[in-house]
């Protein structure tokens, strides 16, 4: 962890370690920059996050197919891409590849050398045929895909932010020439309001456009969602107009004919493609940090509270007994858990004091804490606890399923 220099940050890093989000890959060895695990929270706030993306931007689009492609690819097409040649970094003056090289194969001179994917979009450019032919789909329409890339960068740092290993969510849009501009103005602006959805501070997200000679080999033009991190501003996601540049590469190298037929002119042409892609790990990350949060209390202790969003968040709510030595108490919080976890993710903790109840619960971002107490039994009303300010609320036991729905499709 020598790459992190920010307090919040470090302080960040540990809380991941402590409640189980993020941990150093092969710590136990001392670690290997450049590569995490998730842990038991981590894994599900994660995949909450992937799942909210992919609603967003397949389930709940006509125009848009989903991929799940392969880490590994015929070598040639990283030649075709230009990565090959052109995928490097540079330092002191030196050019790196950082591509990650592997071998298909075992037996000795029939192995094949070829790449683990540098960036996940490059297999929907081979299967855009496949899926022209195979799906009733027309231009304009995009193909979606959330995957593993790799790539050797010479300095890892910042936590999540550059890492070797890490997950894309990228769509590619294939679009009539004609109608370029047109698409990638949607896509920026679209992008960036699905951004500002789930950050406390949306202030801290802006686009800013490549200059001319930063542009990357296959992008007529390109913005970035950019995150004002400590650091200073940090690419989250591009959108890039990369025109025809990709099909025409992969028609070239592969000897196949990958132009667009169009059902109804009959007009043959090469899409344009406009791309977003971004860096799941690396929201994730900023998302946390935006998150994080150290509050001084009345009484002069601090707490540590991750304000992340409901639908994000790992535990919806966290059924609690108030005692946890009262069988009553524990079996009344018991058959609440059992109405409740089949329909959202559910936390249950019977261990310790109410106050370490809510100290854990905090720090993993949990939004409601459901008690169980003596008044329960009389009347059959719940305590609940709001995460952001700490008030409690009221509720009988048959209204909280309605509730908790209702809070987490608060202007979703």
């Amino acid at each position: 962890m020598a790459d992190i220099q920010n307090e919040k940050v470090s302080s960040l890093v540990s809380l991941c370690k402590r409640r189980g989000i993020i941990f150093q890959n092969s710590e136990i060895y001392g670690g290997i920059q450049g590569f995490y695990d998730y842990g038991p929270i981590g894994v599900l706030m994660k995949q909450n996050w992937k799942n909210i993306w992919w609603k967003e931007n397949v389930t709940q689009r006509r125009d848009v197919q989903g991929l799940d492609g392969s880490i590994i690819t015929h070598p040639k097409v990283w030649e075709a891409s230009g990565h090959v040649k052109n995928f490097a970094d540079i330092e002191d003056g030196k050019k790196f590849n950082i591509m990650f090289e592997t071998h298909v194969g075992v037996k000795k001179g029939e192995t094949l050398k070829t790449y683990l994917r540098g960036e996940a979009c490059q297999t929907i450019y081979l299967d855009f045929k496949n899926i022209v032919d195979s799906v009733r789909i027309k231009i304009p329409f995009g193909i979606a895909q959330i995957g593993k890339a790799f790539r050797n960068e010479i300095t890892p740092k910042n936590f999540l932010y550059r890492t070797r290993e890490f997950e894309q969510w990228d769509i590619q849009f294939f679009i009539h020439p004609k109608d370029e501009k047109f698409w990638f103005d949607y896509w920026k602006e679209n992008r960036m309001n699905f951004y500002k959805k789930f950050f406390n501070e949306p202030d801290k997200l802006h686009l800013r456009q490549h200059e001319k000679d930063e542009l990357v080999f296959y992008a007529k033009d390109a913005y970035d969602i950019e995150y004002n991190a400590p650091w200073g501003w940090a690419e989250i996601e591009g959108v890039h107009d990369r025109t025809d540049y990709d099909l025409k590469q992969h028609s070239e190298f592969s000897h196949q004919d990958l132009q667009y037929l169009d059902p109804e002119t009959h007009e043959k042409y090469f899409p344009y493609i406009i791309e977003s892609s971004g860096g799941v790990d690396r929201s994730f990350f900023f998302l946390l940090l935006d998150a994080y949060q150290e509050e001084k209390l009345e009484n002069g202790e601090t707490r540590t509270v991750l304000k992340i969003h409901p639908q994000i968040a790992a535990y919806k709510m966290c059924i609690i007994p108030l005692a946890s030595n009262k069988p009553e108490l524990i079996d009344k919080a018991e058959q609440i858990y059992s109405k409740l976890y089949s329909k959202y993710s559910i936390d249950f903790d019977d261990s310790s004091n109410i106050g370490k109840k809510y100290r854990r619960q905090d720090e993993i971002g949990t939004p409601w804490c459901l008690v169980v107490d003596y008044q329960t039994l009389e009347d059959q009303t719940v305590s609940i606890r709001d995460r952001d300010t700490m008030k409690q609320i009221r509720l009988k036991i048959d209204e909280v399923d309605n509730w908790l729905y209702k809070e987490l499709n608060k202007n979703i």
